[in-house]
């Protein structure tokens, strides 16, 4: 495990005037690449050469930089690193960096300052740490059964890491469950890995709200959590093959019956749910302080489902940015409730990453 020592004693040796905010090309890096360059950072895209076309495209949010990979597991590679800590960079996580590198690899391998608690990644790729941490912070979730035997009802079935619902299925029963089970695996969508880790979880039916959360520890004017502030910058609802199945009705395709997330809508809750949301996202900080201390700071995610007579159920947490938040580039319903000019959820993470560095705090936001 890299030690926070070794980051900090990093970030001091680093030219303040001179940080680089680096991010794979993929999942959320145009909306940070374009919130960095607004708040007066220089850029790096890390991607294969295939990539470089489409994430030039965006005059806005093309980065000043590139470095070419074959992989993106290659940022590992100590030729990489020593590129990035030579420029100052600060790595900004999003899904498909925890998904394409592994977050034990990261935690283990990657000696680069990252945005955030790297703490947080090991909380949020094991699923048993995810529903302990939900527990403990006191919300609401699904009941979860330790073998298909126990399943009574409806049950969702899902596996580990920010594969964005790819290969997941609901069930009825456990013949039903061996029987997909194994058509997954022989269609390749997940691996004998993912299914020794496989979650059976109760399907809570209800309408979905993501709310995007940004913890914040220079910057009070959000709801107090701790020694920092909570912000509620945007909402949305992921899109799902399985969305769309009434269009085929009676005859629905097989392949509709598919949580693989393909896009996101716009949402705002009901005014009054704001405030269950406020609370249970201020419990889910300040519980991160003691399972891994100093705990999350910065960007997260809830995935919530919510029941007239059952309230939010709380399925999923990510710690990071989530690609929902592209759907607020210039800032949502939400941000303009707390900063006076336009705010992203990627300018709001480079804004941290100044208010640190100009208060000579920045080790408090990086590890």
């Amino acid at each position: 495990m890299i030690e926070r020592e070794e980051i900090r004693e990093t970030l001091n040796r680093y030219d303040r005037d001179k940080l680089t905010l680096a991010v794979l090309c993929s999942h959320s890096a145009l909306q940070i690449v374009h919130g960095a360059k607004l708040e007066g950072f220089r850029t790096i895209g890390i991607c294969p050469e295939e990539r470089k076309r489409a994430y030039s495209a965006f005059m806005l949010a093309r980065p000043d930089e590139f470095m070419v990979v074959d992989r993106f597991a290659d940022i590992l590679d100590e030729e990489n690193q020593r590129a990035l800590l030579d420029s100052n960079a600060i790595v900004m996580p999003h899904g498909s960096f925890v998904e394409y590198v592994g977050a034990e690899r990261l935690l283990e391998e990657f000696h680069v300052p990252m945005f955030g608690n790297r703490n947080s990644l090991r909380w949020e790729a094991e699923r048993g740490k995810q529903r302990e941490w939900l527990e403990r912070a006191g919300l609401s979730v699904p009941r979860q059964y330790k073998d298909p035997s126990e399943i009574e009802g409806k049950a969702f079935v899902k596996f580990s890491g920010a594969k964005g619902g790819r290969g997941f299925f609901t069930i009825s029963s456990e013949d039903e469950y061996e029987m997909k089970m194994e058509r997954e695996l022989e269609r390749g969508t997940i691996t004998e890995e993912d299914a020794e880790t496989v979650t059976i979880q109760e399907f809570v039916s209800g309408v979905r709200y993501y709310p995007h959360y940004f913890h914040s520890l220079f910057d009070l004017r959000g709801a107090a959590a701790g020694d920092g502030a909570i912000e509620i910058l945007g909402m949305d609802r992921r899109i799902e093959p399985i969305d769309e199945c009434y269009r085929g009705l009676p005859d629905v395709p097989q392949e509709f019956f598919d949580y693989t997330v393909t896009g996101n809508e716009p949402l705002a809750v009901r005014e009054k749910l704001l405030v269950d949301l406020i609370e249970m996202g201020t419990e889910v900080v300040l519980t991160s302080r003691e399972l891994f201390p100093p705990g999350m700071n910065g960007p997260f995610c809830l995935e919530t489902v919510y029941h007239p007579s059952r309230g939010f159920t709380a399925f999923e947490i990510s710690g990071r940015i989530v690609a929902g938040t592209n759907l607020f580039p210039t800032g949502s319903p939400y941000s303009a409730m707390v900063f006076e000019e336009p705010m992203s959820m990627g300018r709001r993470m480079a804004r941290e990453i100044r208010d640190g560095s100009e208060r000579g705090e920045l080790e408090r936001a990086v590890y």
